[in-house]
């Protein structure tokens, strides 16, 4: 497939971008500084650009099968605007306008799925991001909605712990109150299901919560 990438240069994002090569899939990377993404492949295009750039989004998603998105909003508590909400809104109008569907993304267990039942994560979660990451929350919960509010086939992955250990290959998903699913989940492990949902069906214009 040709798969377009946002968010490359970034701890999941360049776990996304390799491996997607490994499986012999074209990528084309938007990212703001190249010289971050060291990944050098045949199979690899890299767009120089911003995610307000609208030429620069929509060259990075014409001809694309789909779009998968690392891009997460900064934990910083000093952070300001909806950079990421608005990018992501730029997106989904790029692929509407390449007729591209599929999107594939991340979001927070802070944010509700219909198909999830009642759950302490929807009680404690939410009220932890607003005292810690006000503003981390907000973009979670604008590019989220830029994303479902669209008729964009997409999938959404619901993280809450990443982290730098090693590959596992062991991922539980579902939705909460239904599903055994965690918090803590390596980033290698977030990205390889991010990849496999180019074929999986299973959560087609759902938002799985997802852990090791």
């Amino acid at each position: 497939m040709r798969v377009s990438v946002f968010g490359a240069t970034g701890g999941i994002g360049r776990h996304v971008v390799r491996q997607l090569l490994d499986e012999g899939h074209h990528v084309a990377a938007l990212v703001r500084t190249p010289a971050k993404l060291t990944i050098i492949d045949t199979d690899l295009t890299v767009i120089t650009g911003a995610l307000s750039d609208r030429a620069a989004v929509e060259q990075a998603v014409t001809g694309a099968d789909a779009v998968i998105s690392a891009l997460g909003p900064s934990l910083k508590r000093s952070a300001t605007g909806t950079p990421l909400t608005d990018g992501t809104r730029v997106i989904v109008a790029a692929m509407r306008e390449q007729k591209v569907a599929r999107f594939i993304g991340l979001a927070t267990p802070s944010l509700a799925d219909p198909k999830d039942e009642p759950h302490w994560k929807h009680k404690v979660l939410p009220v932890m991001a607003r005292l810690m990451f006000p503003n981390a929350l907000a973009e979670l919960a604008g590019m989220t909605e830029a994303v479902t509010g669209s008729d964009l086939d997409y999938t959404i992955a619901r993280i809450t712990n990443p982290t730098d250990k090693p590959a596992t290959g062991h991922v539980r998903s579902g939705f909460l109150g239904h599903d055994k699913v965690g918090s803590a989940m390596t980033r290698e492990d977030i990205a390889a299901f991010l990849v496999s949902q180019l074929t999986d069906t299973r959560y087609r214009r759902a938002m799985p919560a997802i852990s090791n």
